[in-house]
């Protein structure tokens, strides 16, 4: 598969009996009729971006009715992406950067369900008149990092094509340190877990700990407060794997309040915590082009802000 930090969660479905046994580029195109572009569905296979039956393959292939079909976004200039004024709350701001404080709600990239009204676009109408040429073949909008829909925090991305470069370089090194806040349900305590992760091998959606197939991951964390039945967590993430923090808190036995899919549903239900509290608070790194050492900080939002009085906390100093 092709290196591509601008990509989306997968999404999945069963081929039925009416669709089988056509071409896997004419399948995508029709089920996904508002990109309108087969060839970027060819682009996709071509780039191991679809996948059936967890299986690569190629644009011809025709799958059997009840075979899977794993489909990866890529941003490209085939989205054909439109520029929108969307409010963005800047934390900071350079010729060369962005970085903001994104609200939880907001989708990162484009994905199916998700043309338009997503940071993408918000980031493409703020930077209208930056050096970025969206025009070429390799282009890309300049996001090098992801946060799921429900997490909120620091979102960093190049207004050009060299920092982008550089700035995915500093990332793919693990030279950006980054440190994220959750509200567990229980009580972690302090600690390091290194255990693999990996796609589920039944609920395709999902990641689990994978002893077998699964990439190395791990991840550092400090109880900050607890009231005995809730915590408030510093995480410093070593590695960045899909829903890392989410999947290893759910393997400690102390899992993020309000994660729908790796979280406590009872819980999620007492404490009415409607998305997983997690909040990218703290981006550390040297910047790409003038060397500069930065540190970014967060304000945390108000529905993890609510849980600070069961703390007795009233603020936490980052």
């Amino acid at each position: 598969m092709c290196e591509n930090s601008e990509i989306g969660e997968p999404e999945f479905f069963t081929v039925d009996q009416q669709t089988a046994n056509q071409r896997i580029d004419c399948i995508l195109a029709e089920k996904y009729s508002e990109i309108r572009s087969r060839s970027y569905f060819q682009y996709l296979i071509a780039n191991d971006y679809v996948l059936i039956n967890g299986n690569k393959i190629k644009k011809q292939h025709k799958p059997k009715e009840g075979d899977i079909v794993e489909v990866t976004f890529v941003l490209t200039p085939e989205l054909n992406l439109t520029p929108e004024n969307i409010p963005l709350d800047v934390i900071y701001e350079d010729p060369y950067l962005l970085a903001i404080n994104k609200p939880p709600g907001m989708v990162v990239h484009p994905a199916s369900g998700h043309w338009s009204g997503t940071f993408v676009n918000a980031f493409l109408y703020h930077c209208r008149n930056s050096s970025m040429d969206l025009s070429s073949e390799n282009a890309r909008p300049g996001i090098v990092h992801r946060l799921d829909k429900d997490t909120s925090g620091i979102l960093l991305a190049a207004k050009d094509q060299l920092t982008q470069q550089k700035l995915s370089e500093i990332f793919s090194l693990r030279k950006i340190q980054k440190e994220y806040f959750a509200v567990c349900c229980g009580n972690p305590g302090t600690g390091e877990i290194r255990v693999p992760i990996g796609r589920h091998p039944y609920e395709r959606k999902l990641m689990c700990v994978r002893t077998e197939g699964g990439r190395d991951a791990e991840t550092h964390y400090t109880t900050l407060a607890c009231d005995g039945k809730i915590s408030l967590v510093k995480i410093k993430l070593i590695t960045g794997r899909t829903h890392q923090i989410r999947v290893h808190m759910k393997h400690l036995g102390t899992p993020v309040l309000g994660d729908a899919l790796y979280g406590n549903l009872q819980n999620n239900k007492k404490y009415k915590a409607s998305r997983q509290l997690l909040h990218a608070g703290i981006l550390s790194f040297c910047h790409p082009i003038t060397q500069e050492n930065i540190k970014l900080t967060a304000p945390f939002p108000d529905d993890i802000k609510k849980y600070f009085t069961m703390f007795e906390l009233d603020d936490i100093p980052m």
